[in-house]
């Protein structure tokens, strides 16, 4: 325990006496400093036994006594010691009452014990309190290392939990509780969600410290990690500020988690080594070698039916789309170049592939995540699984943040785009796979977060008709017919709207036209003559009909 002025009274070799603050005496002393100073209060930090001979002080003026002593307790002194038989035979009864009126301890140093001794004996108990300190740290982190090996991270937050007197939990990268200790905690650790976000924006290794939220414990959060984002946080709760002892035990449970909870570089290189060929080997058809390969890395994974979700980010998503428009003529180097150069402290992808694993986790599900490069991300999920759901739930609310963040500044913000298959299993991997890139092609000129395959099986074709490409192609097909009605000679492409929605009946569309069915007749030959193309041929009716929906004004 800590040396306090009770300690130094009742040190029988230095025959210290009380004279006042006799209820104060429980008070930690941080160190014994001898002054003559009529005002040494510029010299001390807080917590010292102030060692006097008056040598300098008119110690029998209770006025004077009165502001010195006031002085001193502002300053944070704990204790004067006031020597006897120097310049003073006895304590004079100014600096008493004054002592006395402060609530200061006031000891009386008999001249037979010198300055040096208390100075030493304090000196010897700091040394003594910091040794037990010490040993006991060392004990704790052997105690916290013990039930770390053997009981994992569970394990270890009971064991600090019980060192520290208070409670522990651990979050994952989502700010999510993975375990708590003792087993009430779990709903005071959620609660601290938002401040283990807020942890998670500053670079690791970070630390804060909050009020509890009931104003009940004073809980310290640590971020978990070696990388630039941390990838877990601690929370320690206790009900007065960290000792020595408990400081060196939440710095040793800090170091295992961080042991615990962070992979190795080369691991996590291996591991995403072979994730990646497995994916290949499911696309190629091979879902034996694939299991081979997996063995139970990815659990039950390769045999439940599952969901393939491709997500790019914007850079990604322009540096393709560009490419598609110019016939591919961007080469392999220049995109690697153009999507590395994006920072990735707020990578999207990233963000996205901590969700689904974190999600997975917490549900004890297998998820195969497989980055493609910079810019692009292969996920394998169960299918109505958690970390399905967590996909669905991040890339929209990404989106949202992001389009907020561009209303507020200028900087480009990275999207994300999602395109999800339907539920297939091992076999069908190579045909989930095209459906998650069809869904991602359509998530990207819709200008959405997310598109999952079944809403292409079930909407609409004509959104898809929106793309540039489509446009310049209906535009070329009708042109001739436009330039022919612009002379004025007759209204052709109204005219085709009409028979073709009319099915080729031509009463009813000569009727919604207003003319008779031979006028109708005349120019649809005439259309057949401008295109070269006969309408009898289906094709070209289908051509023709997506031309005019394509080009056709919003609203029709």
């Amino acid at each position: 325990m800590p040396l306090t002025l009770a300690s130094l009274v009742h040190h029988s070799a230095l025959k210290l006496t009380v004279r006042a603050g006799e209820d104060h005496l429980d008070v930690p002393v941080r160190w014994a400093h001898v002054s003559e100073l009529a005002d040494p209060v510029p010299y001390m930090e807080g917590g010292e036994l102030l060692l006097i001979t008056a040598l300098k002080l008119d110690a029998e003026d209770p006025e004077a006594m009165r502001r010195y002593v006031k002085r001193l307790v502002g300053a944070g002194v704990v204790g004067l010691g006031f020597a006897v038989g120097v310049n003073y035979d006895e304590v004079p009864k100014a600096l008493v009452d004054a002592a006395r009126e402060e609530g200061l301890p006031l000891l009386e140093v008999p001249r037979r014990t010198p300055f040096l001794a208390i100075s030493k004996a304090v000196s010897a108990a700091l040394a003594a309190d910091q040794y037990r300190a010490v040993t006991a740290g060392f004990a704790a982190q052997r105690e916290l290392t013990r039930q770390a090996l053997s009981d994992g991270p569970e394990g270890l937050l009971a064991a600090l939990a019980a060192q520290v007197d208070g409670w522990a939990a651990l979050y994952d990268a989502s700010g999510a509780v993975v375990a708590a200790a003792p087993e009430w905690a779990g709903r005071r650790a959620a609660r601290l969600t938002p401040d283990v976000e807020r942890l998670r924006e500053r670079p690791a290794p970070a630390s804060s410290v909050v009020g509890g939220p009931n104003g009940e414990d004073r809980i310290e959060l640590h971020s978990l990690g070696t990388g630039r984002r941390p990838r877990a946080a601690l929370a320690v709760g206790t009900a007065a500020p960290l000792g020595t002892a408990e400081r060196y035990a939440v710095h040793s449970a800090i170091a295992l988690l961080t042991l615990t909870t962070e992979r190795s570089r080369s691991l996590h290189a291996a591991e995403q080594r072979i994730g990646a060929a497995v994916l290949r080997m499911l696309l190629a058809g091979q879902p034996d070698h694939a299991r081979a390969v997996a063995g139970d890395l990815y659990g039950d994974l390769l045999d439940a039916p599952f969901r393939v979700i491709v997500a790019e980010s914007a850079s990604a998503s322009a540096a393709r789309a560009h490419a598609d428009g110019h016939a591919r003529v961007a080469t392999a180097p220049q995109t690697a170049a153009a999507l590395a150069a994006a920072d990735t402290d707020g990578d999207p992808l990233e963000g996205l592939a901590e969700t689904v694993e974190s999600a997975a986790a917490r549900s004890g599900e297998a998820v195969l995540v497989v980055p493609e490069g910079q810019a692009r991300l292969v996920i394998l999920a169960v299918d109505g699984g958690a970390a399905v759901a967590a996909c669905q739930e991040y890339a929209p609310a990404v989106q949202a943040a992001r389009a907020a963040a561009r209303e507020q500044s200028a900087a480009d913000e990275d999207e994300l785009v999602v395109g999800m298959s339907a539920p297939a299993g091992p076999i069908a991997a190579a045909a989930a796979y095209k459906q998650a890139e069809q869904a991602l092609s359509v998530a990207r000129r819709r200008g959405r977060a997310l598109v999952e395959h079944e809403e292409l099986a079930t909407g609409s074709v004509l959104p898809l008709l929106q793309d540039d490409a489509v446009r310049a192609f209906a535009d070329g097909l009708l042109r001739a017919l436009r330039e022919h009605d612009a002379t004025g000679r007759g209204d052709l492409v109204a005219s085709l709207r009409a028979w073709l929605s009319r099915h080729g009946q031509w009463d009813a569309a000569a009727a919604d036209l207003g003319v008779h069915r031979h006028t109708l007749r005349y120019r649809m030959r005439r259309v057949e003559e401008i295109l070269g193309r006969s309408l009898d041929d289906p094709d070209v009716r289908m051509e023709l009909w997506l031309a005019l929906k394509a080009t056709a004004p919003a609203g029709e």
